[in-house]
């Protein structure tokens, strides 16, 4: 888990919305949308790299991240994306290792002074079984 000082650090708070509202409009993520609430999104960049998953923690565990990596994963093949690569939290390492991920790298970032660790992680399409 990750401290209250290191969450500051990687989504510092008041929230930069005009800053969220460009990258949105830059990366156009995959969105899960329960009811009327955002649940969660995911990233793919042209060259494989998500860069970004979340799920809103009222929806952790009901099987978001799931659905949206497996549309993530349904587009990356049908682009032809050989590689899917991304730096995985400690939170979300397990989740992209059970879908057949692996490290390639650990990673210490530091951000406004506070150290945080990642896991660069990769995954190959054309060996893995389709879905």
């Amino acid at each position: 888990m990750y401290t209250a000082e290191q969450k500051e650090a990687w989504a510092p708070t008041p929230v930069d919305y005009e800053r969220w509202s460009e990258r949105l409009n830059t990366k156009k993520p995959f969105i899960a949308i329960i009811g009327t609430r955002v649940a969660g999104f995911i990233e793919l960049d042209a060259d494989g790299h998500i860069d970004c998953t979340y799920t809103h923690p009222d929806y952790q565990g009901a099987g978001v991240a799931s659905s949206l990596y497996e549309h993530l994963l349904a587009k990356a093949r049908r682009r032809n994306i050989k590689r899917l690569y991304v730096e995985a939290s400690l939170i979300a390492k397990p989740f992209f290792e059970n879908r057949g991920f692996s490290v390639v790298k650990k990673n210490e970032i530091q951000r406004k002074g506070v150290s945080l660790v990642n896991f660069l992680m990769e995954k190959y399409l054309g060996h893995d079984k389709q879905m």
